[in-house]
């Protein structure tokens, strides 16, 4: 198989696995949702940044220096598997006496069991990452397929039977702590490696020299990222901070889906292409316009539909959280090209350029916080427009240096993308004036979006359209002669016996 064809196999498989597992936890949300009021969710929300933000140090930029080291091997990978375990330990335990501290700090003493038993997933996690970065590095992302999925499904179905059986918040905490558990036994069972009784201090410190720098951005960027959601539970109420999640839930299922997709292929791929600026260039300037392109229409079509989508699937409770997901649309649909940014520079081993393009870029999202907490949950969201388009500049200021690819460059790729959906998302918004039902307004809305984006990319003859559908259709071909071949293998056995 020729590396490119290897290449987007392995993407289609990681983006199967993100849209099943996305999807099952989107349908179990909206039923969720209309299961439990969403204050429970706000409750929820708070914790799980406490544990989104413990659950960087479970990396502890290993992982990726795992998948960016030339020749690691099973020393490297045990190594980091019993660095992972202690340090996970470690963090639950201090997660547990910190409990009671968070539940006084937030006035909200039922948050202590809450705290403590979620955090477990700390645990379940750093068994897991090890096995994740191999999975990563070897390219083997049809395992993450079945691992995933298993765990989502069987998660779904628990927290949707206690939910429907009274259980409240605690519905929540076993839905996640349950899909954790599942994930990590299924990747264990179908995943072939396995540590081995070595350590090495001296591999640890290479290791952690590179992945020191990836943990302190990580821990920069989560805490940033989640830092909204604690001074909206301080400052406000757990209602304001359930709406500002949904509305950041729904447009940030579709990124998580292209996004990881992205980022598992592109840094393993990057990485053994590090010595080659010109072949990291191009990979980086396809990502970015292969991710403009599906992502871009996506976002301003969900942007347009939202008050049709949340009323149909949320019931009207959840109105509120219409104008986040508009925000979180635009801010969200530039997430792709950020990654694509970022991982060309970690491919190519500067970490240290990574961990101060994040220190500029939260000096400056953190000054616009400071500005706009004291005034509105809302003026906190609208803070974050400003803040993605400096960022783009930001993330992609050093490639311009690094392998010749500059902003401007990047904004050429883009453009064509952003025109097309903006005029998609222009005719498409028309339809909201006709007054109609919900349901009927987005069956009118989706069919015509679709039909004007695919139409345009043709009329205009865009690169990225011809580029997706040849590579779809090549993907297809190439499983149809599979099933092909094995049907006349089947045969060929069959008439041997005979």
């Amino acid at each position: 198989m020729r590396k490119s064809d290897s290449i987007f196999s392995n993407f289609i498989w990681r983006f199967l696995e993100r849209c099943g597992a996305q999807g099952v936890t989107f349908i179990v949300s909206i039923i969720l949702a209309r299961l439990l009021d969403p204050g429970v969710y706000g409750t929820v929300a708070l914790v799980t940044v406490f544990t989104t933000i413990m659950q960087v140090f479970v990396d502890s930029g290993l992982g990726n220096a795992l998948i960016q080291k030339k020749g690691a091997d099973d020393t490297d990978f045990s190594t980091v598997f019993f660095f992972n375990i202690s340090a996970c330990t470690i963090l639950y335990a201090g997660m547990f006496f910190a409990a009671p501290l968070i539940a006084s700090f937030y006035e909200k003493p039922e948050l202590t069991p809450i705290v403590r038993v979620l955090s477990l997933t700390l645990i379940i996690s750093g068994v897991k990452n090890v096995q994740q970065a191999y999975v990563s590095r070897n390219l083997l992302f049809k395992k993450f397929f079945f691992a995933t999925l298993g765990g989502t499904i069987g998660a779904a179905i628990v927290g949707i039977v206690m939910a429907y059986l009274g259980f409240g918040v605690w519905a929540l905490v076993a839905q996640s702590l349950f899909n954790q558990t599942v994930d990590t036994i299924i990747l264990w069972i179908t995943v072939k490696w396995r540590p081995k009784r070595r350590f090495s201090w001296q591999r640890l410190k290479v290791l952690f020299s590179y992945g020191w720098k990836l943990l302190a951005s990580s821990i920069i960027e989560v805490v940033y990222n989640d830092i909204r959601s604690l001074v909206i539970a301080k400052l406000y109420t757990s209602e304001d901070l359930a709406f500002y999640n949904r509305g950041k839930h729904i447009p940030n299922l579709i990124v998580t889906n292209i996004n990881a997709s992205i980022d598992s292929v592109l840094l393993p791929t990057m990485s053994a292409e590090q010595d080659n600026k010109d072949r990291v260039r191009a990979m980086t300037r396809r990502a970015i316009k292969t991710s403009t392109y599906l992502m871009m229409p996506l976002m301003v079509g969900l942007a347009i539909c939202a008050e049709s989508i949340v009323s149909l699937l949320l019931t009207d409770k959840w109105l509120p959280s219409v104008l986040f997901l508009r925000i979180f649309c635009f801010t969200l649909a530039f997430h792709p090209i950020h990654t694509a940014n970022l991982n060309a520079i970690k491919a190519m081993g500067r970490s240290d350029m990574f961990l101060k393009l994040e220190i500029i870029k939260k000096i400056v999202g953190l000054t616009a916080l400071a500005v706009t907490m004291w005034i509105s949950v809302e003026a906190m969201a609208y803070s974050l427009l400003f803040t993605t388009f400096i960022t783009q500049i930001i993330n992609s200021w050093p490639n311009k240096k690094l392998m010749n690819y500059s902003y401007i460059d990047q904004l050429k790729d883009m453009l064509p993308q952003i025109i097309l959906s903006a005029g998609m998302g222009a005719i498409v918004y028309c339809v909201n004036f006709l007054n109609l039902s919900s349901i009927l307004t987005l069956l009118i809305q989706i069919p015509l979006g679709v039909a004007i984006y695919v139409t345009g990319s043709k009329l205009f003859h865009l690169e990225s359209f011809a580029y997706v559908w040849t590579i779809v259709k090549g993907f297809l071909h190439r499983k149809k002669k599979a099933g092909n071949d094995d049907e006349k293998d089947k045969n060929d056995a069959e008439q041997a016996e005979h």
